[in-house]
């Protein structure tokens, strides 16, 4: 434990990064299934694994990588990705460069991955390793899960088996390949606003499962496994653009289906027809989104004749996001591994709370912070931290008396001050009493009794809630 001085050291050192705090964030992108490659033939990850650095930590750390007589050459993030190691020394890694975009992120991808037919396993992770460009790392980063396939399910699919499944509310990328070429490969994108067909960049987009019954302007959304026929809409995870409603149609060779009902499996081929249109579809046109109108089939009433730029693949997609500020510490260690909260549990209340912290890549040199204050932090495992909450008044004697709740942000802070944010955050409801003659701060609506006593009836056990920010 640090001295009574580095100790305030480090709680100032707090205080200035939540008045503006400098993270750095790296998200990644990618499919969460994969296709085995066989014999030579190489089946490159489709949608391709991507990278995206963001956040004012990463300009402020080159900045001071600069003034350190380094020059430009110096502070260039770049890095390696591959799969991760079975212990072989020919595993496969791309070397990645960041361009930055008009966003000003940072964004890189990988687009000669695969998985060999010599590598057995069923699930796999990719791994992230990134460099400034001296030389100096910054750290290592993992994938979720991605399951291997040796190729796309022709059987339909049984719910009993959900695994290849894509349910509502999941994440997806859609791509289209004009008469099967690789190189003709778009992927569904969003830039400045508009729906467009990208070589170089693809979206992820949240799949709802919608109520047909409802109005358009209504479009509940409902839970479930997506089947062909269903009225779904795509809403893209980064920018929220919104595509109106569509109906997901399943495609044999380039007619669209109108009487299949299966649930819909990774990889199939896809149409999207609009709701309440007259036979018209969603389709590319080199790099634009446009509509195209199918044709009946005379000879079948349940098949439309589609062109190329209407046939899509769809697969389910992750993102793994990794936060991190070293802007007001002296790291000389890489920032890996980089803890991540999944869950918060309470137990106990008043002066004996406890609070179970859950997630990935914890250790013993992690301690929780609750604001700008340190909890007394005990290690359980890579997936627990167990804290004792701290006192209101470790926030100031005039905490105590509120007549509102007080909301703090959740960090976790290595022993080198390195700070890892986190969405989570944690609530102190007011006790019920106040103290008498004391002026209620004006500020306070005046329905704020009726409030604090809901507040009170619904936290009585142990005066605290725990929610996460969206």
């Amino acid at each position: 434990r640090p001295n009574p001085y580095q100790a305030s050291l480090l709680q100032d050192s707090v205080r200035r990064y939540l008045q503006l705090p400098a993270d750095q964030t790296v998200l990644i992108l990618h499919a969460k299934v994969a296709q085995k490659s066989y014999g030579n033939e190489k089946r490159f990850f489709c949608p391709p694994p991507c990278v995206y650095l963001s956040g004012p930590g990463w300009k402020l750390k080159q900045e001071q990588i600069k003034a350190r007589d380094l020059g430009e050459a110096g502070f260039r993030v770049c890095g390696y990705m591959g799969l991760d190691s079975m212990g072989s020394s020919l595993m496969e890694t791309q070397k990645l460069s960041f361009e930055e975009q008009p966003d000003a992120k940072g964004f890189s991808c990988a687009k000669a991955l695969y998985i060999s037919d010599t590598d057995k396993r069923k699930h796999f992770r990719l791994v992230l390793k990134l460099f400034f460009s001296n030389g100096q790392e910054i750290g290592t980063f993992h994938s979720k899960l991605i399951k291997v396939i040796s190729k796309p399910s022709q059987k339909k699919q049984s719910l009993k088996n959900t695994d290849l499944c894509i349910s509502s509310g999941s994440k997806v990328s859609l791509f289209n390949r004009l008469r099967s070429q690789t190189v003709s490969t778009r992927y569904l994108s969003v830039e400045g606003g508009a729906f467009i067909a990208s070589a170089r960049q693809w979206a992820a987009f949240t799949l709802h499962l919608a109520d047909e019954r409802c109005a358009r302007s209504e479009f509940p959304l409902r839970e479930g496994y997506i089947r062909y026929g269903s009225v779904v809409q795509l809403v893209c995870t980064a920018t929220g653009v919104t595509l109106p409603p569509l109906i997901i149609r399943k495609v044999m060779k380039q007619y669209a289906m109108l009487d299949v009902d299966e649930p819909i499996s990774q990889l199939h081929k896809c149409a999207f027809q609009l709701q309440g249109s007259d036979h018209m579809y969603l389709c590319l046109s080199t790099d634009k989104v446009i509509q195209f109108q199918a044709s009946p089939c005379p000879k079948e009433a349940n098949r439309e004749l589609l062109n190329d730029g209407s046939c899509w693949t769809i697969i389910s997609t992750e993102t793994v996001e990794y936060t991190f500020s070293e802007s007001l510490a002296c790291v000389r260690e890489p920032v890996s591994p980089v803890p991540l909260i999944a869950a918060l549990q309470l137990t106990g209340g008043g002066d004996v709370a406890m609070l179970e912290v859950q997630g990935e890549y914890f250790h013993a040199h992690l301690k929780v912070w609750f604001g700008d204050v340190e909890a007394e932090t005990m290690y359980r495992s890579p997936k627990s931290l167990v804290c004792v909450v701290p006192d209101v008044s470790a926030f100031g004697s005039d905490w105590r008396w509120l007549r509102y709740p007080i909301t703090v942000p959740l960090l976790l802070i290595r022993d080198d001050g390195l700070i890892y944010s986190s969405s989570f955050t944690f609530t102190y409801t007011p006790e019920q009493s106040c103290i008498p003659g004391q002026q209620v701060l004006s500020d306070v609506p005046q329905d704020s009794d009726k409030l604090l006593d809901s507040i009170h009836q619904e936290f009585t056990r142990t005066n605290f809630h725990l929610f996460m920010q969206t």
